[in-house]
């Protein structure tokens, strides 16, 4: 519990002063914040990358935007060796606070897709002119964008796997998993209440009559969000039993 607390403090001071602080993971590599343009609107990712050619991870961020969280978390990958860009789909200085404007930015994308998709697209073309290797790729998203993460599945891109933690499921009208390419993985909490377990079933039979490689795990007890540090549904056993779950997962779609 000491750690846990430690964390939790660590993340509020951090969430007080955003980005003032960019720690070298140990394997030596620094990651900086990127800012980079799509369809002339500026955007702000976070890349990190420990070595030449290494396997790239693209991170989607939750309903806040790019926060001192995914940077954390691409930094706990890059100490596995993967290059890792976190994207932006706000844009850049857009990092919302308050749930209004949260479901604003959320709502505005999922009511556009095409925009949606052009926006990662956007980011994996940035991530390859600064030389990440986006022919053996995965990409991971947690709570919206792991809706994100999906929607790029469903789009047909040429990405060795896509997962989500906590993600949105919902397939929305018109949409499928006929172009879908890599092997999903979902991982998920039973006490979800923003995301039903009557979702996680529904998509399940959905990847399954479209013949998409996947796995989709459930965790007792967890909540939405299960996997935010220092957060009250934050629930350590899912977080670590998920994570280790994901970087297996790595390991087998990805060539280091």
């Amino acid at each position: 519990m000491k750690e846990l607390k430690f964390i939790s403090k660590l993340f509020f001071t951090f969430s007080m002063v955003p980005f003032l602080v960019m720690p070298a993971v140990a394997n030596s590599a620094t990651g900086s914040l990127v800012t980079y343009q799509v369809n002339g609107q500026s955007y702000e990712g976070y890349y990190i990358n420990p070595a030449e050619q290494s396997s790239l991870i693209l991170l989607i961020h939750d309903w806040d935007g790019l926060t001192d969280y995914e940077i954390k978390r691409a930094n706990m990958l890059a100490e596995l060796g993967y290059t890792v860009f976190a994207v932006d789909l706000f844009g850049a200085g857009v990092r919302p606070s308050k749930d209004t404007d949260k479901r604003q930015h959320t709502g505005e994308l999922y009511k556009d897709r095409e925009k949606m998709r052009a926006l990662i697209n956007g980011a994996i073309s940035e991530a390859k002119t600064r030389g990440a290797n986006v022919k053996n790729a995965v990409a991971v998203g947690y709570c919206f964008g792991g809706a994100a993460v999906l929607e790029l599945a469903r789009s047909g891109a040429d990405i060795k796997g896509f997962a989500t933690f906590h993600g949105g499921l919902k397939t929305p009208e018109g949409q499928n998993y006929a172009k879908t390419k890599g092997e999903i993985l979902i991982m998920h909490g039973t006490a979800d209440s923003a995301i039903t377990i009557d979702q996680f079933a529904a998509l399940a039979k959905e990847l399954e009559a479209a013949g998409v490689a996947h796995e989709m795990i459930t965790y007792g007890g967890a909540q939405h969000a299960f996997t935010l540090f220092g957060e009250n549904r934050y629930k350590e056993d899912a977080d670590k039993k998920s994570w280790k779950r994901f970087k297996e997962f790595l390991s087998d779609k990805l060539k280091n």
